[in-house]
């Protein structure tokens, strides 16, 4: 079945249009975004502006087009926080679907941690054994954890790189007061959700983070595994964050690996991701190229696989254990 999974984000709406078919690899016709830009355009009652909305639509009606184009006969449509948490999210659902035609739903914060936990699972395989997943979006933050492939504690938080840019650090470059109470507030907020406790860092958890924030850090920071997988490191990091907390957003959208659409939240961005290694007491994360697209992607799957329904090859052999215990026959010992 070709699927189109449209993810509408603060940055941009992104468009992934896939293949599933039942026992077989998950297969990426294309994949293409457009830019919403919606974290210049929440006002201080939470709304998000009329230019905004007009961006959403624009970004809604293009990657549709684009969908059909690619032949899909399936989309799953939706929201995360920037416009989920929005005053006026219903308006703007309504005012997509009257000019687009398309109905956008959402998923919760938990549920999108659990889904990119999934997505993460399938991509680094039981192997690694259990996995303690990090998600840093415009809007919120998730945390996931779990030994199975789906997350055992999953957790989203209010701490979003936007949303903190847009409360906090309001000066470009921010004072240095306003960075120190963003770093407190970081931290308090992670406590108050239990983050600390999913994970002391010494129970063989294998660290991931996914999201751009994530790899543009990773990036910035410079750090490459030796299997040239993208690590971001702790002790690099932290390096960074006075740096960049000097910087002018111009300045950062210049810097190795930083866009010009996320130069302003960087800094925020770094500090949680700083606050969430401390939390869990990790000295790296490895950066994983699947997230919540993925995430749902394979969950689309799963379903097809359950209406495909391939259990009928040994079905016919499975019988309930009898109650009763088998005779045993005794042998004569033949001694020593």
């Amino acid at each position: 079945m070709r699927t189109a999974i449209l993810d509408v984000g603060s940055n941009a709406a992104h468009l992934k249009v896939v293949d599933l078919v039942a026992g077989a690899p998950i297969r990426t016709i294309v994949s293409v975004k457009e830019p919403t830009r919606l974290a210049g355009a929440i006002t201080t009652g939470g709304r998000i502006s009329g230019v905004g909305v007009d961006r959403v639509v624009a970004s809604v009606a293009a990657t549709a087009r684009e969908a059909a184009r690619m032949g899909a006969v399936e989309l799953i449509a939706f929201v995360t926080s920037a416009i989920r948490d929005a005053a006026n999210r219903e308006e703007i659902l309504d005012q997509v679907a009257v000019d687009t035609g398309v109905e956008l739903g959402f998923l919760s914060g938990r549920d999108e941690a659990r889904l990119t936990f999934l997505a993460v699972r399938a991509w680094y395989g039981w192997s690694v054994g259990p996995i303690v997943l990090a998600d840093i979006g415009g809007g919120s933050m998730e945390i996931a954890t779990g030994d199975g492939a789906e997350a055992d504690a999953a957790l989203s938080m209010p701490l979003g790189a936007g949303r903190l840019t847009r409360d906090h650090l309001r000066g470009d470059p921010p004072r240095g007061k306003q960075v120190e109470r963003l770093r407190a507030h970081v931290a308090g907020r992670l406590t108050a959700y239990g983050a600390d406790r999913l994970t002391d860092g010494s129970s063989g958890h294998h660290a991931v983070a996914t999201s751009k924030i994530f790899t543009q850090l990773a990036r910035l920071s410079g750090g490459q595994g030796a299997d040239d997988s993208r690590v971001l490191e702790r002790s690099a990091l932290r390096r960074r964050i006075p740096r960049l907390a000097r910087m002018t957003a111009e300045e950062r959208a210049r810097l190795k690996g930083v866009s010009r659409s996320r130069a302003r939240h960087i800094l925020a961005g770094a500090i949680v991701a700083d606050e969430i290694m401390a939390a869990l007491g990790l000295s790296r994360l490895e950066i994983c190229p699947w997230a919540l697209r993925e995430g749902i992607a394979l969950r689309r799957l799963q379903r097809l696989e359950v209406e495909a329904d391939r259990t009928e090859d040994i079905g016919h052999l499975a019988r309930p254990l009898p109650a009763c215990r088998p005779r045993l026959r005794s042998v004569a010992s033949t001694g020593a």
